[in-house]
């Protein structure tokens, strides 16, 4: 991934911290017929592991030991040069993108164990019920409809290789023109452009 060095983001509790709040991701494996492209959602089991599933029908149950990319994408929008105070100045300024990702890199290790998947399952579970007002657990569904459905999928583990994160958001501006942007991601509010503000603002704040 091209990464100029204003948009490198290395703090590791940063890009796990995106990939826990982004966990549907893209998958992306090479095959002896060319690059497949799959997307799941993975839990973030450990600091250098990252487990999920797929149906046992999916290409990647005969994958195992495949080498893995797995891209995290985090919120993202258009900016406007309106947004900028410098272009009402100087009209020298054009409209970008701005977003944040994180690539994982692996080796995908394919898992055939019900108990395995059991406590996966739980644990996703678990994890994505918890602000409901009732929270669902695999234990209300009828036992034998679990036991039917556990042999219809495959676990899947990678084991982090490296890890590098981008976060686009405007730190190649002055201070004013970043918080032009933030002020119109907020007038906007259309869908993530709240999350990329609050994003925008969190890195003021820790930039060195």
């Amino acid at each position: 991934m091209y990464i100029p060095a204003s948009f490198r983001e290395s703090r590791i509790e940063t890009l796990r911290g995106l990939m826990r709040a982004h966990p549907f991701a893209t998958l992306v494996v090479g095959t002896a017929s060319g690059l497949t492209a799959n997307h799941v959602p993975f839990e973030l089991a450990a600091d250098t592991l990252l487990h999920g599933h797929v149906a046992r029908g999916n290409e990647l149950a005969q994958l195992d030991g495949a080498e893995a990319l797995l891209v995290f994408q985090g919120p993202q929008g258009y900016i406007s040069p309106n947004w900028y105070p410098s272009k009402h100045e100087t009209g020298r300024e054009v409209p970008t993108w701005n977003y944040a990702v994180v690539h994982v890199h692996g080796r995908l290790r394919v898992i055939d164990d019900a108990a395995w998947l059991r406590r996966l399952l739980e644990s996703l579970t678990d994890r994505h019920e918890a602000d409901q007002p009732r929270p669902w657990s695999l234990s209300e569904a009828p036992a034998d409809h679990i036991e039917k459905m556990l042999p219809a999928i495959v676990g899947l583990e990678v084991v982090i290789e490296r890890i590098e994160g981008k976060f686009k958001l405007s730190q190649n501006h002055p201070v004013r023109n970043r918080a032009g942007v933030i002020a119109g991601l907020r007038r906007r509010d259309g869908d993530g452009d709240r999350e990329l503000a609050e994003l925008m603002e969190q890195q003021e704040v820790s930039a060195p």
